[in-house]
């Protein structure tokens, strides 16, 4: 036989089953795209340039790392699709005399045909598209435009190489299938029905069991660190209860629905029921993909969508003050000999010079350091914590003492308290619940009460931890003993002053401002020698770009990979509805033979389609309100802490994508009629 031969019935077999063909076409096609735009931007000179480039280059990075793992077992999984349908057609060529060398031939046709059409175009729609994310991205991160046009051939490279080797791999497992399977079972392969699974009861159990244990996590998990740490194993663990509940459910709930004869002896039920049972794991094992790629959609993008709406809160709360300074000393002495008075009156001068004065100004002491709560001390000691400890390290907190003095002048109170006894305040959602405190070997402090707020110094922002502010009436008597202590972190407890303030001006000027206060610290220091060890001034002006490239490239991505998990979800279902179609058209054919009209034809396909096709979706939905409480720690990990805008995100996101998911629905189904009822 000719090359053209197989290369025509290659091309023939593509031809005739464009109805599975031009989806799977269209998902290689935007999956090749898709990742194109990502590994465009993440290599893009113009995107490194920017402030904040390089984390979100990073984030991109990571990005193309998830598209490319979900590319590989996404293509497989839809391949699977093709090979069901185009079992038979194989068979009938093995049949006529063909074998599986030549088999193999036109499946080698075919894929290098798939293989051209998708990298050629999905890198031609890439490179166009490539300019508008990079402008949509400029846009989410407030840039300036940059008009420029250009091609990355490290990404087209990578991208060519990358699709290359899976549709090698999606070929090698074609072929495997061809091979192990004999002529007969080729020809019969899509009237061929599944037997329930054995110890059908255990994998419930199993099922059930992890997917407790999982929402168990993320319900009483409290402070941030732990979020962080059984994030990912609780993500598995539903996704591997997701799979094993959904197929067992799905017999179950078969065997179920035929013991209810009053139910099943109808003619729409009959027929629907019987159709679910003839494909009991394959339905739950689809449904299931549904309901695990419905979710990430929502994860992703709603608290994506969150830290982006809610981006100049976390900014402030990283900077509290449009100018903000940290002062570091050794000593309780030199704290107080009448630096910090020079400093508050050249920051009053400068501002001055550009005819601003100062506003919400912020400025207290601290003794800070990190310690381990264990009840209700603070353990100073490294030891008290060992390598693989993960418990140790979610009570590891950062601990401010803080004069009451400061405390009540900058939140306008007059609280007062005896010797012995304090105030706290936490951070991040935590809570501390005890009734004394005492830090390292010090004496127990009598804690009056949790106050509910206090002024933040961008520290606690830029932690992982949670942060306990610890007020005393006699900050030198409690401060003083803990000097030159090591603590866990193997630093010393040190002494800081927080100034800080804010300024009506412009952004130029309260950089300009910023920067003429470092000149008067460097000239301060090197005229009288410095009273400080370190002083650290910071502008939220100087530092708004990298902070909303750190928020945008998060959103950014969190959409771009939203869009690819959604795209799947969509041709899942899909593909679901048109394979189950042609499988059930012949039931359908006989039931017409016998009286069935397309009236109660169609009654029973929507009663086949509304009994199942939702179950992904509340899934869904249950997923996410059990994962609410561990998105919401992880969140404060970025410092957004706003419960409110979380859940007013997140309840838009899932209603939106249920509008989204009826539209699919209605789409699909009317695809399943069409069929089924041998409509053109």
């Amino acid at each position: 036989m000719s090359i053209g031969f197989y290369l025509k019935l290659a091309w023939n077999g593509i031809r005739k089953n464009k109805k599975f063909y031009t989806p799977y076409l269209l998902t290689c096609i935007g999956m090749v795209m898709m990742y194109y735009i990502v590994s465009f931007l993440s290599v893009n000179r113009q995107v490194m340039s920017m402030n904040g480039g390089e984390t979100i280059q990073y984030m991109l990075m990571l990005g193309c790392g998830v598209i490319g793992i979900f590319s590989v077992m996404f293509l497989f999984y839809t391949n699977s699709f093709l090979m069901r349908r185009r079992k038979k057609e194989f068979g009938l060529y093995n049949i006529l005399g063909m074998g599986k060398r030549n088999l193999a031939k036109i499946l080698l046709r075919e894929t290098l045909i798939i293989a051209a059409i998708s990298l050629s175009i999905g890198l031609f729609c890439g490179i166009l598209l490539s300019k508008v994310a990079e402008l949509w991205m400029l846009k989410i991160l407030a840039m300036d435009v940059i008009f420029s046009f250009q091609i990355e051939w490290n990404a087209v490279s990578q991208t060519f190489w990358l699709f290359g080797v899976i549709f090698l791999l999606i070929l090698a497992n074609s072929l495997r299938q061809i091979h192990l399977t004999n002529p007969i079972e080729l020809l019969h392969s899509e009237t061929v029905g599944e037997k329930p699974p054995k110890a059908n009861w255990i994998v419930a159990i199993i099922g059930v069991a992890l997917l407790a244990g999982a929402y168990l996590l993320a319900v009483t998990i409290e402070d941030p660190i732990s979020a962080l740490i059984w994030f990912f194993v609780a993500v598995i663990m539903v996704i591997i209860a997701t799979y094993l509940l959904f197929i067992a459910g799905s017999v179950s709930f078969c065997k179920l629905l035929q013991k209810n004869k009053k139910y099943y002896y109808k003619t729409h039920h009959f027929i629907s029921v019987s159709s679910m049972t003839y494909r009991m794991k394959r339905n739950g094992a689809g449904l299931a993909s549904i309901c695990i790629l419905c979710t990430m959609v929502l994860v992703m993008v709603s608290s994506t969508t969150c830290l982006y709406i809610g981006m100049e809160d976390s900014l402030r709360a990283r900077y509290p003050r449009n100018i903000n300074l940290d002062m570091t000393f050794d000593s309780i002495e030199k704290m107080n000999e009448g630096t910090a008075d020079q400093i508050r009156q050249a920051s009053e001068e400068t501002a001055a010079q550009y005819g601003q004065d100062l506003s919400r100004v912020l400025n207290y002491r601290v003794a800070g350091l990190v310690g381990c709560i264990m009840g209700n001390q603070i353990l100073l000691d490294e030891s008290s914590l060992t390598e693989f400890d993960w418990n140790g390290y979610s009570n590891v907190w950062q601990v401010f003492i803080v004069p009451l003095e400061d405390y009540n002048r900058l939140m306008g109170q007059n609280e007062t308290l005896e010797k012995g006894e304090a105030l706290v305040y936490t951070t991040k959602g935590a809570g501390y619940g005890e009734d004394t405190i005492s830090i390292g070997n010090g004496e127990a402090l009598r804690v009056k009460k949790e106050v509910d707020d206090f002024a933040d110094n961008g520290v606690d922002a830029m932690q992982m931890i949670p942060s306990i502010y610890i007020f005393v009436p006699d900050f030198e008597t409690v401060a003083a003993p803990l000097l030159g202590e090591k603590n866990i972190t193997t630093g010393t407890v040190s002494l800081h002053w927080f100034y800080g303030f804010d300024l009506s001006c412009e952004e130029e000027e309260q950089i300009a401002i910023a920067e003429d206060l470092r000149n008067y610290l460097r000239q301060m220091e090197l005229e009288n020698g410095a009273d400080w060890l370190s002083a650290s001034l910071e502008s939220v002006e100087e530092n708004r770009s990298a902070f909303y490239g750190l928020y945008g490239g998060l959103f950014f991505l969190g959409v771009l990979l939203g869009i690819v998990f959604l795209f799947a979800a969509v041709l899942i279902m899909y593909y679901k509805q048109i394979s189950e179609g042609y499988e059930d058209q012949s039931r359908f054919e006989i039931m017409q033979k016998v009286g069935m009209n397309k009236r109660e034809i169609k009654k029973s396909i929507n009663s086949q389609i509304l009994t199942v096709f939702f179950l992904p979706l509340l899934a869904a939905g249950v997923h996410l309100c059990f994962a609410f409480p561990l998105i919401y720690r992880l969140l404060a990990l970025f410092n957004l802490t706003n419960l409110l805008l979380l859940i007013l995100v997140t309840a838009v996101c899932y209603l939106i994508f249920a509008l989204f998911y009826v539209a699919i629905y209605r789409v699909t189904s009317y695809a399943y009629y069409s069929i089924v009822s041998g409509r053109r």
